[in-house]
């Protein structure tokens, strides 16, 4: 058999002693979302056959978009378990292990990481990262730690007595929150905000399934016990493929009606996250909110708080209902002028939908015992929020590889901390070009051969 110039030039540099370590060396992957997906695929065509992954989620229809490993009929299902299936399909002989569960359930400790010669973080939570670098500094395994932030990413090697660990460095402060936090335990006021505007896009703009409103049934801490984790992905083996009614066509079938809305959101959604009751073991339980008793509260109680410009006063619950349905009602008639099928987009410097996002924020910040913001304080904290991108997950995944390869050689001089910018593919600095590209075709002729 011919074998091409570049096959011969990507297979002939990995030694011998390298290539059979990759079918002998166990491997635990912790994630299998977005970058985990191509982490999982880069590693059975790089070679690696011994595949351990744990992770607590299931798959939503809001994956779908990056993580490649899943199809809509897989919606509700384990993510570790789906993930190794579709794998296998990479690599029928490569031997792989899912785990359904949460890698800081004390099952897995510091004897069950010594079963490993190398760990690969793919999370998306602090606490996660501090854990499985507390393990693998406990069982003096070398841990790759990585993470993506919209076109930003980095990949790091940690290894004890040679490297620094995760928490050696103080970390700044995280500026994205995890969707459970947002649809079910708020604790600071840009929580809310964060809410109302993907209410406002739920309601009236573009959809999407990563700006999900509704309580999160699936939120990991509402179902701690292993046990509870099981049965949901027993479960949801039977609910892949039930129709779910979106917060746009439920909206459209009351007419967008204000005081729908309102008990919907403020007070039925409320009352469900209240039926979650370990999510309120620590914290203040939420009060909900009832339109028609609202309504029953005097002007004379609800003076709003402030001095000064309109925009830096805190109005009361009354008030802010009051907006609500004002806002509600005008962003509903421009959508019917604008015709069937149109969609608004937020602005901060559009009056309707700022009203909107500053009412919507401030009731629910009441419905969770915040302080209520100012319209001026709602605008000044309504950010972007950081999206998920296919391809910077997919840079990381293989850089993560080819520290591993790095790792398994003993070459842990050679190990890089590595930070992706946003440059476009065109200015990548040429040893990252050419990295990336290798990797492409090593993954390819391992493709070929398995």
């Amino acid at each position: 058999m011919s074998v091409s110039p570049t096959m011969a030039q990507l297979v002939g540099p990995l030694r011998k002693e390298l290539a059979d370590s990759l079918f002998s060396c166990r491997v635990l992957v912790v994630g299998a979302g977005g970058i985990g997906c191509e982490l999982l695929k880069n590693l059975v065509l790089t070679g690696f056959k011994n595949i351990e992954v744990i992770d607590l989620d299931t798959i939503d229809v809001s994956n779908l978009n990056r993580q490649f490993l899943f199809q809509k009929k897989h919606v509700g299902k384990s993510k570790a378990q789906v993930a190794k299936e579709s794998v296998l399909r990479f690599c029928p002989s490569a031997n792989i292990t899912a785990y359904h569960d949460s890698i800081m359930n004390p099952d897995y400790n510091v004897e069950f990481f010594r079963n490993f010669q190398l760990v690969m973080n793919a999370l998306d939570n602090r606490a996660a990262r501090n854990h499985v670098n507390r393990m693998c500094l406990a069982a003096d395994i070398p841990l790759i730690e990585s993470g993506t932030a919209g076109y930003l990413g980095q990949v790091t090697v940690i290894k004890k007595g040679q490297t620094e660990c995760y928490e050696c460095q103080p970390k700044p402060t995280q500026k994205t929150f995890p969707g459970c936090t947002i649809r079910n335990t708020p604790s600071e006021p840009i929580h809310c905000i964060v809410w109302a505007k993907y209410l406002f896009n739920q309601l009236f703009g573009e959809e999407d399934a990563d700006q999900e409103v509704s309580p999160d049934t699936a939120d990991p801490e509402a179902a701690w016990n292993p046990a509870d984790a099981a049965a949901r992905a027993t479960a949801s083996d039977q609910d892949g493929d039930i129709k779910r009614v979106s917060t746009k066509e439920w909206a459209r079938s009351t007419g967008y009606d204000p005081v729908k809305l309102f008990n919907k959101l403020f007070k039925d959604d409320i009352m469900y996250l209240l039926t979650m009751d370990k999510l309120w073991k620590k914290r203040k339980a939420p009060l909900p909110l009832d339109w028609t008793e609202i309504q029953q509260i005097e002007s004379s109680q609800e003076e709003a708080c402030g001095t000064g410009l309109k925009d830096q006063q805190v109005l009361g619950v009354q008030g802010y209902t009051q907006l609500f349905r004002r806002s509600v009602e005008t962003l509903r008639s421009q959508l019917i002028e604008k015709g069937e099928g149109a969609e608004l987009v937020w602005d901060k410097d559009d009056p309707p939908a700022m009203d909107f996002v500053t009412a919507a924020a401030n009731l629910r910040m009441n419905v969770f015992s915040m302080n209520m913001k100012s319209r001026f304080d709602v605008k000044s904290m309504a950010g972007n929020i950081i999206p998920a991108i296919a391809t910077t997950n997919a840079v990381i995944a293989g850089l993560i590889v080819l520290e591993a390869l790095k790792i398994l050689n003993s070459d842990f001089d050679q190990c890089r901390t590595v930070s992706l910018r946003c440059y476009s593919f065109d200015t990548l600095k040429p040893e990252l070009h050419r990295v990336l590209s290798n990797l492409t075709h090593l993954c390819i002729c391992f493709s070929h051969l398995v």
